[in-house]
């Protein structure tokens, strides 16, 4: 009965109270995670769990409320996670995070030139989302990829030698920050939106093909206005394809907040005729079970989806960006004692007695050294001669003679690389 009457409560007040990060939408949020907080506690009794040897090896959870378009049904008002998908998730994100800290070094150092985009802040993302899917089903990004990259497959040392410019990346170091890849993994792509129609591509390849997949297409708030996307949901609905759009929230395109960009922040409704989920995606279980619900939807013959997840970067939109300029360090400073989604998830587990404190510890240490040793080889790997300028830029090129800086410098075409996500 508690369980029950905390659940109502909980739903309507975050349907009331949570909303993006501006005036005073950032007080309901505070209060929100207030509530939250105090609703868990209360709520811990009633989780029920399975142990053995005195440790839970598995336990139920609350999932955040949803907000729904065109639905009537919504994901699952619980979920389960086992102890193994504790740790995964939990180093998963530790190691982004890690990771993204040691890029945001080297590039201080000059070590990474160009772009760089960190991910700090939104691992739930990525991690509930990979968390779901099947073998078969792929991704594609922006340019925020480095997470993204290693969920989807990609070690430690490939990412951080891509973003040196080094031998050992994933792409020969010649892909950089913007441009990581991975089996069913697309990209990494650095044009503002141009990988959401893309998706709905990879999509209508799975229903040719009839594999079963799907396809998850992700972008920012900053790109949501812009008209490709929309050609994408309408052609991906009028063939009904297994396309997940989703809609990564962090409150600001750049520099700008989501309420002086948009004439509609509800970008889960942005797909009109295509139905749509607004999901808290600053917890890893919520995002996870979103994305089964997508999944059955998808192969069932319902789909495209539009998702709009919640989050919030901690970093600027790139390195060259402070991002202090158009927030304040408190919001900021509030969002990372409040609403973290490494720290939210770590007090759930630890409760749940799906871990011990000691066991993430080691976790947090054997991830220290797995980046700092990453990141040795990143700065003392050779890179690539020139002569490799023009590899694998085709699968079956007809001229094996690529042009160079000009007509009378030519490449010859080869073949380094192992070719992936052939259709």
């Amino acid at each position: 009965m508690l369980s029950k009457l905390l659940n109502t409560a909980i739903r309507q007040g975050q349907a009331n109270q949570y909303s993006a990060l501006s005036g005073a939408r950032r007080s309901a949020s505070l209060m929100w995670s207030d509530f939250w907080e105090l609703s868990m506690k209360l709520l811990a009794p009633f989780m029920t769990g399975v142990r053995k040897a005195g440790v839970a090896t598995e336990a139920t959870f609350e999932t955040r409320p949803y907000k729904l378009h065109r639905l009537e049904e919504s994901p699952a008002a619980q979920t389960t996670c086992t102890r193994d998908d504790a740790l995964l998730f939990y180093t998963q994100m530790q190691m982004i995070r890690r990771m993204e800290s040691a890029a945001s070094n080297l590039y201080k150092e000059k070590a990474i030139r160009g772009f760089c985009h960190l991910y700090s802040g939104q691992e739930a993302i990525c991690v509930g989302i990979k968390g779901a899917l099947r073998p078969q089903d792929s991704v594609i990004t922006a340019y925020r990829d480095h997470g993204w990259a290693h969920v989807m497959g990609c070690t430690v040392t490939s990412i951080m030698t891509e973003l040196t410019g080094r031998s050992q990346g994933m792409a020969r170091g010649k892909g950089g920050s913007m441009h990581m890849y991975a089996k069913n993994f697309y990209g990494g792509n650095g044009i503002v939106g141009a990988q959401v129609p893309v998706g709905a591509g990879v999509a209508l390849a799975n229903k040719y093909l009839n594999n079963g997949a799907i396809n998850v297409a992700l972008y920012g708030d900053g790109a949501a206005n812009q008209g490709q996307l929309f050609e994408a949901y309408n052609i991906a609905k009028l063939m009904d394809l297994p396309a997940v759009f989703i809609c990564e929230n962090n409150g600001y395109g750049m520099g700008t907040s989501v309420d002086r960009a948009s004439a509609s922040t509800a970008y889960y409704t942005r797909g009109d005729y295509v139905p749509g989920i607004w999901v808290d995606g600053m917890d890893v279980l919520s995002v996870r079970e979103a994305l089964r619900y997508c999944i059955n939807l998808c192969i069932s013959g319902k789909g495209p989806l539009v998702l709009e997840v919640a989050t919030y970067r901690y970093h600027g939109h790139s390195m060259s960006d402070p991002g202090t300029s158009y927030r304040t360090r408190d919001e900021i400073q509030e969002v990372r004692q409040t609403r973290d989604p490494i720290m939210l998830f770590k007090e759930r587990i630890v409760g749940a007695d799906l871990v011990t404190a000691d066991e993430l510890k080691k976790i947090d240490s054997e991830v220290r050294k797995e980046v700092d040793e990453a990141v040795k080889v990143a700065k003392t790997d050779k890179e690539i001669p020139v002569q490799e300028l023009a590899a694998d830029v085709y699968v079956e090129p007809l001229e094996k003679t690529i042009r160079g800086t000009t007509p009378f410098d030519p490449y010859t075409h080869q073949r380094i690389s192992k070719v992936i996500n052939l259709h």
